[in-house]
């Protein structure tokens, strides 16, 4: 197994998968408790999905700010 992960195509794997979203909507449905839609229709339901989309950037923006600060 562990000369499958260190291999050259393992490592293309690994990255290709932290690439994809489902880590940023792991976050959001399981840290940020937005487990389900609550809107009904493809209009709300985009709507939902783009507020809750900008809280998290908000959030991962102020955390950004505080760290950087702490840092100067």
């Amino acid at each position: 197994m562990l000369n499958n992960l260190e291999s050259i195509h393992g490592a293309l794997l690994r990255m290709n998968r932290s690439i994809q979203a489902e880590g940023i909507l792991s976050v959001m449905k399981y840290d940020r408790w937005h487990k389900r839609l609550v809107r009904r229709g493809q209009i709300k339901v985009e709507l939902d999905i783009y507020l809750v989309s900008i809280g998290f950037n908000l959030h991962k923006f102020y955390t950004k700010q505080i760290r950087l600060q702490k840092v100067a």
